[in-house]
Order: C-alpha cells, then structure tokens, then sequence
C-alpha cells in the first residue's frame, strides 16, 4: 500500500501537505504559512516545518503499514 505527499497551496505563501493513504483511511493535514501575522491557527508553523513533519509522518505510517520489513527469515533470499 502507498502513502503519499500531497501539496496544497491556493493562497501563496499558506497551505497544507496531505499525507494520502491509498487504502481510503483519513487523510492527515499538516497546515502552513509562511506570514507569520497570517497564523491565526495554533497548529500554522513555516512550510518547511510542515514539510517536515509530514514527511516523518508519511515515513512512519508506511512503515508500520508494511510492517518494517518483516521478521529477518522472511526477508532473506536464499
């Protein structure tokens, strides 16, 4: 199963990274802007904060969705 970063950003300058799983699980949003005197939302960091968090997100969920791999004799090739 995939996870993927999407980016959303209508105003210049704000928006949100959707983390999209293809199993049609919830999205998560991680919202930015760049302005800080446009940050009326507590959860609002600059875009590369964002980007950040919802790529550890993204890495952690596929992660725990592929099971890390598997115990080592599963993944041994012989």
């Amino acid at each position: 199963m995939s996870v993927r970063l999407v980016k959303h950003e209508t105003v210049p300058g704000t928006g949100s990274f959707e983390v999209r799983f293809a199993d049609r699980r919830r999205s998560v949003y991680f919202y930015f802007d760049d302005l800080p005197s446009r940050r009326l939302r507590p959860g609002q960091v600059p875009r590369e904060e964002a980007l950040g968090w919802a790529k550890m997100f993204a890495r952690i969920m596929r992660g725990l969705i592929e099971g890390w791999g598997g115990p080592p004799s599963v993944n041994r090739r012989a």
